[in-house]
């Protein structure tokens, strides 16, 4: 790692705060739809059936999720800045497009542009943040990144009631509009990390098939990213189902009806997420100084704490076990969710790190698509609360496996 200039060390947090907003609104302009169904249906008459609101929601995630990998490989080799102000300008751009739309069929294309756009922004941008931050800041720098996640899918969560006071029309224009201005924004403020660069020009030419092709060898080639891979997707499956699911869950278990039931539920793990990230990069940051494996234990105790979580989440029937559960969930998820792309750099080199986290963002996406239909199925049979319980033991044996296979050798792979 190359000695940094006072200047330089804090243009790396300048990067964070720009890419905040960025991750913010690209969780927010996904999540904006699922709560627009009823207001959206009295000019797409489509919409009244479930089916096809499903099919609507469902072409995002399938095809984000097919895409990530793609993402992840172009991150790795075309400039990060250009692609991300680019997969934010197209996507804000569909999300304007979406306010003028009274057509399921365009709306439905919308979508699936979306789920393209999308996919080319969080390796990209998780690779940037990784590069700035290669000392003792990069999980707290990851952490705070993702707190733009949470709080874009908790104000996502807000769609029915702007749409309330203004209309689904002008709520997507607008959120489409201030997207366009800040991609804006990014062409002047957002840089490229320069010593990348500088390891671009040397590096061998090849066609970017081959080049592709030999990266993906090297990642699949390494026992310790299946590791990475299955230790992320697993947790994966109580993170989408508790995120589809668990406004459900409180409005059954606890006998409220959904209007409070969902901001309750969502802000509660937006924000206990949000404090998880914050302490879960703290103690990664600062255990790593002192113990190489520090990152991998910092996630091990985030991933432990949703075990009992879902349990509390599953099994309980008062507001003290439930919503209990539901705030150590979040802090849990957190701390997990603030050292993976830290914990991938310490195992892959910086030249294949959006890829790899590229891959490891389809197999959480599909591994949250096939939980979220299963659970539907649950929900059908009664058994919600039961099947949710019951994700605590896949995550109790990917920490039992990460804990015994992943032996990094040093903090940051070179």
């Amino acid at each position: 790692m190359m000695k940094e200039s006072v200047a330089e060390r804090r243009y790396a947090w300048v990067v964070v705060a720009l890419l905040w907003v960025v991750a913010l609104l690209n969780y927010m302009d996904r999540q904006m739809l699922s709560t627009m169904k009823n207001a959206m249906m009295v000019d797409i008459v489509e919409l009244e059936k479930a089916e096809n609101f499903g099919r609507l929601m469902a072409v995002f995630l399938w095809i984000y999720g097919l895409m990530s990998p793609v993402a992840g490989i172009i991150g790795d080799r075309l400039n990060r800045k250009w692609l991300i102000v680019g997969s934010l300008f197209v996507w804000s751009g569909v999300t304007f497009a979406m306010g003028y739309t009274h057509d399921y069929g365009v709306l439905y294309a919308l979508r699936a542009i979306m789920g393209v756009s999308e996919a080319l922004y969080i390796p990209a941008g998780l690779s940037l943040i990784a590069d700035y931050h290669q000392g003792s800041t990069r999980s707290l720098a990851v952490g705070i990144h993702m707190t733009g996640l949470y709080m874009g899918q908790a104000l996502g969560g807000f769609g029915a009631t702007i749409a309330d006071s203004l209309s689904w029309q002008k709520t997507f224009q607008y959120f489409g509009i201030v997207g366009i201005i800040y991609s804006l924004v990014l062409i002047l403020l957002l840089r490229e990390y320069k010593y990348r660069k500088k390891v671009k020009k040397v590096s061998p030419g090849v066609s970017g098939f081959r080049s592709a092709a030999s990266g993906l060898s090297v990642l699949f080639g390494m026992i310790s990213f299946w590791m990475i891979l299955f230790y992320f997707a697993v947790p994966s499956i109580p993170g989408w189902a508790v995120k589809n699911w668990i406004p459900t869950l409180f409005s059954s278990s606890l006998g409220i009806e959904m209007p409070l039931a969902g901001p309750m539920s969502t802000i509660i793990i937006a924000f206990s997420s949000l404090v998880g990230v914050i302490f879960g990069g703290i103690l990664s940051d600062r255990w790593i100084l002192k113990n190489i494996r520090g990152r991998i234990y910092t996630g091990a105790i985030g991933l432990s704490l949703t075990i009992p979580s879902l349990l509390l989440i599953g099994l309980g029937h008062s507001y003290l076990w439930i919503i209990g559960g539901a705030v150590l969930f979040g802090i849990g998820y957190g701390m997990f969710d603030a050292n993976n792309m830290p914990i991938l750099c310490q195992f892959v080199t910086p030249r294949l790190r959006a890829t790899g986290y590229g891959l490891m963002n389809m197999a959480g996406v599909f591994a949250g698509a096939f939980i979220t239909r299963l659970l539907g199925k649950s929900m059908d049979s009664g058994n919600l609360a039961r099947d949710m319980a019951l994700l605590a033991i896949p995550v109790l044996l990917a920490v039992i496996l990460q804990l015994a296979i992943l032996r990094p050798e040093s903090a940051n792979k070179e």
